[in-house]
């Protein structure tokens, strides 16, 4: 018999046994005693090492993610991505690889169903899209159909333990040693930095890196869609972004957090990411005495990050000109900071990039050479 229909008889009489011995509430304490009953009852023999995989298996495949939990379990797999029935992807070392494993719609139906709702969250065609942060602080992403033209969509983000720091960044190759000093410089002397880039080219790892050049004795306040930074300082307060609940009530975006850190008497403001109408408040917290505040962007360049920047304090509904938003950035943004991802995975910091005053256009100046 082979291993996957071995598997297959045991897991049918598993199944029949939890639900007896647990009054039809499988628990996972029950799993070890019901599954040696089972292998007696089916005079299946192993050795002590397969018995704990088969243990680990069940778990996986009864309680757990399932063919995901391994990839999980790999310190190396940054990201988890399942493309419905077709297959699953994940981020290994900063590189993307298809793996053999293979889910039905209906498989992964469930394993999003053990991710969110232990969280208060639910998924179904009424609320076909779920974001939200597990207990170890990595990031869930799921959509349904009809959301969905492929099939549910499940996209885990790992939480990392340890914080990259400056000298990690240097190590891996992000910017050489007399960049990071410059731009630590930056960060003590209070200049406020804006950190930009395409998805996953590592702007939120650089945005803590640099933030741990902040005084020890200053009060930061930090503000997150979804928490990811880890600072090294005592006085910081982290908030997160509340999405509705199933009723559409309750959600607190990042403008009402920015409003609510002002009242608390920050000596920086770190924003994760302006992706809206909060660019404008941030813009006038740095101009109202929050220098040397922090952000990222998604933008293809430094130019375009304050192009992006003018669009996004627009879409806060206040009638102001163009001219006033601009002058706004000109004097609130200090230095800009572009990332890119290279075709090997890494992440690597290609432009540094400081506002020059003056004039109607955006001057930068290359502090890189």
């Amino acid at each position: 018999m082979t291993t996957d229909a071995l598997r297959a008889r045991l897991e049918r009489g598993l199944r029949t046994r939890l639900r007896d011995v647990a009054d039809g509430r499988p628990k996972r304490e029950h799993l070890g005693p019901a599954l040696r009953e089972v292998m007696a009852a089916e005079r299946v023999v192993v050795a002590s090492g397969e018995q704990r995989e088969l243990e680990r298996h069940f778990e996986d495949r009864l309680f757990g993610l399932g063919p995901l939990a391994p990839l999980l379990r790999d310190d190396r797999v940054s990201e988890v991505m399942v493309n419905g029935s077709r297959g699953v992807w994940i981020e290994r070392d900063g590189r993307l690889e298809q793996t053999g494993v293979r889910l039905s719609d209906d498989e992964i139906l469930v394993i999003i169903e053990r991710l969110v709702a232990p969280l208060g969250r639910r998924i179904d065609l009424a609320t076909p899209l779920v974001d939200a942060r597990l207990p170890d602080g990595s990031r869930v992403h799921a959509v349904i159909p009809p959301i969905s033209l492929a099939g549910p969509i499940l996209t885990i983000r790992r939480f990392t333990e340890r914080a990259l720091g400056p000298d990690d960044l240097v190590r891996l190759g992000a910017c050489e040693r007399p960049v990071m000093d410059a731009l630590l410089a930056c960060v003590r002397e209070r200049r406020s930095i804006l950190v930009s880039g395409g998805t996953s080219s590592g702007k939120t790892t650089t945005l803590n890196a640099l933030a741990f050049a902040i005084g020890d004795r200053e009060r930061i306040v930090t503000i997150e869609d979804a928490a990811e930074l880890r600072l090294p300082q005592s006085n910081v307060v982290a908030l997160e972004t509340r999405a509705p609940s199933v009723e559409g009530t309750g959600a607190v975006d990042v403008r009402t957090l920015l409003r609510a850190a002002l009242r608390m008497r920050p000596d920086r403001i770190v924003v994760g990411e302006v992706r809206g109408g909060e660019a404008l408040d941030m813009l006038q917290a740095m101009n109202t005495g929050h220098r040397g505040s922090l952000t990222t962007a998604h933008a293809n360049g430094p130019y375009e990050a304050l192009l992006r920047l003018e669009t996004m304090a627009l879409m806060a509904g206040v009638e102001l000109p163009l001219a006033a938003i601009r002058e706004q950035i000109r004097r609130a943004i200090d230095v800009v900071v572009h990332q890119d991802r290279a075709p090997d995975g890494s992440r690597v910091i290609t432009a540094v990039k400081s506002m020059r005053q003056g004039g109607d256009d955006y001057e930068l100046v290359d502090l890189m050479t």
